[in-house]
């Protein structure tokens, strides 16, 4: 076998093999730390100092050993920045993990010809602690050096605190180089924000604390072909003389308020057209609590509103025609029950039934003012034709009130038609001093009413089911999502109704 050259230079020395023997992995290690952002760092400058002090000796460096130089990041006593990797002494401490300590250098057959021995700055004394990463790849050393031997090596409480400093010196590089990932982590999260934020097709942006306009992605050139705003002056002339005044009212007040923001106005385009957008803004707190921002966007709903207008338009259209159907139907039954009296009182029941379908659909779907959406108001308007006279209602109706939709309409109406058809004729509607409580209460997902007669001749129950009460089992059950129970007392009928909330505003 043969012998190893112990003149070698380190370059080509047999090193120690450690977990890390592949150089490339262990540089790749290396350049994770982004060694030039710690050059001369306050933290590893105070622990080169205290190492040179503590070892007693007029160098200390913290090295990274890279593929061709040894880089100081740390340096007291010494000037230069680096030194060739080849005649570094730190090679002989990779993988090893342990001290290197050399007391006298030309004694030793390892460096005696090194240009750092033979040469400036004549090295004499050298100990080194390694620098071991997390991963456990050597990345350097703590080193202490001196133009003078050592006639003793240093004492163990000296080579104690030297692997201390050395471990200081690796929490610091960790603490960057975590920090540096964060960083990272944090810019590509960004830039895959903004990546997102500019290809959206509403217009983005952001305000500082005080309503300064800080951000816009380029949708906002896109479509005005202006520069992005930086107050909100710079917005009125872009929004429609008729929408402004109510729009940057609305903004004083929530930007006071430091609540959402929420409003549609018409915003001047490029071609110089108007086209109605969504406004929408939240203000976000920052870190502590102290400061906000403000971030919202703008939404096209110009064909959203054409559409909603288009549809009104029809709906109010359609309205029309259906209460001209009921008075066609109305008129038809009329004629027919002057001609074949026999059926007079099937056309005045449907007369009835038409009449307060039209009520309902009426309060609804008004030709006149804006659609409503009571409950009580439905029902006021259903039992108008109950009332005594210049008197108060028959129909007493209380309690809460709930959202109703079209769709709901038509059942109610025909549900307590019904209910108030049959008061009429057999409850407490038929006498001259009865009356009906309707007291209308929340259940939670749904709304109970409970119609209670008072004053009307005493009830029973037949067991026979009529069309009526078919009528209402099918309008209550299949379109009203509820239940009905009947109640037969001394004044009159109880009924219990419960309708879920989600049917009545449907």
């Amino acid at each position: 076998m043969a012998l190893e050259d112990p003149l070698a230079p380190p370059s080509v020395m047999p090193r120690p093999v450690s977990e890390f023997d592949d150089e490339t992995r262990r540089l790749g290690v290396i350049d994770s730390f982004n060694a030039a952002a710690l050059e001369d760092d306050p933290e590893l400058q105070a622990i080169v100092e205290f190492a040179a002090k503590l070892c007693d000796a007029p160098v200390s460096l913290v090295t990274l050993l890279g593929e061709r130089k040894q880089h100081f990041l740390a340096r007291e006593g010494l000037d230069q920045p680096d030194t060739p990797r080849e005649v570094a002494f730190c090679n002989y401490t990779l993988g090893s993990g342990e001290l290197l300590e050399i007391t006298d250098a030309p004694a030793d057959a390892r460096f005696s010809k090194n240009p750092l021995v033979t040469d400036e700055p004549g090295v004499r004394f050298y100990a080194g602690q390694p620098l071991v990463s997390e991963e456990g790849a050597s990345l350097g050393t703590l080193c202490v050096i001196d133009t003078k031997p050592h006639e003793q090596p240093l004492s163990d409480f000296q080579k104690q605190g030297l692997a201390v400093l050395a471990q200081a010196a690796v929490r610091r590089l960790e603490a960057r180089r975590s920090a540096m990932q964060a960083e990272e982590i944090i810019a590509e999260r960004e830039q895959r924000l903004l990546r997102m934020i500019e290809g959206v097709p509403q217009i983005a942006w952001s305000a500082d604390a005080e309503g300064n306009f800080d951000y816009f992605n380029k949708r906002w050139t896109q479509v005005t072909g202006t520069p992005a705003p930086t107050t909100s002056d710079d917005w009125r002339p872009l929004i429609h003389p008729d929408d402004a005044d109510q729009v940057f009212s609305e903004w004083q007040e929530s930007f006071a308020a430091n609540t959402s923001f929420d409003a549609e106005f018409r915003l001047k385009r490029a071609d110089g057209s108007w086209k109605w957008v969504l406004g929408l803004a939240v203000p976000v707190a920052e870190e502590g609590g102290a400061q906000r921002r403000w971030f919202g966007t703008l939404t096209d709903i110009d064909e959203v509103r054409a559409a909603l207008e288009e549809r009104d338009l029809l709906a109010n259209e359609l309205s029309h025609r259906i209460k001209n159907i009921f008075a066609v139907v109305i008129g038809l039954a009329t004629l027919k029950a002057r001609k074949s009296p026999e059926h007079e009182p099937f056309a005045n029941e449907l007369n009835k039934v038409l009449r307060s379908l039209g009520r309902a659909h009426e309060f609804v779907r008004p030709e006149q003012g804006p659609h409503q959406d009571s409950l009580q108001g439905l029902l006021e308007a259903l039992f108008a034709p109950y009332a005594d006279g210049e008197e108060a209602q028959r129909v007493h109706v209380s309690g809460v009130d709930a959202a109703i939709g079209p769709r709901a309409a038509t059942p109610l109406a025909l549900v307590f038609h019904e209910l108030a058809t049959n008061s009429a004729k057999y409850g407490a509607l038929s006498t001259d001093n009865g009356h009906v409580d309707l007291v209308v209460e929340d259940a939670g997902d749904a709304i109970h009413l409970r119609w209670q007669e008072h004053g009307g001749p005493p009830t029973r129950d037949t067991g026979e089911v009529g069309f009526g009460s078919r009528l209402v089992e099918m309008s209550v059950r299949g379109q009203l999502q509820g239940t009905w129970e009947r109640e037969f007392a001394s004044e009159g009928l109880v009924a219990h109704l419960t309708m879920a909330k989600a049917a009545l505003s449907a």
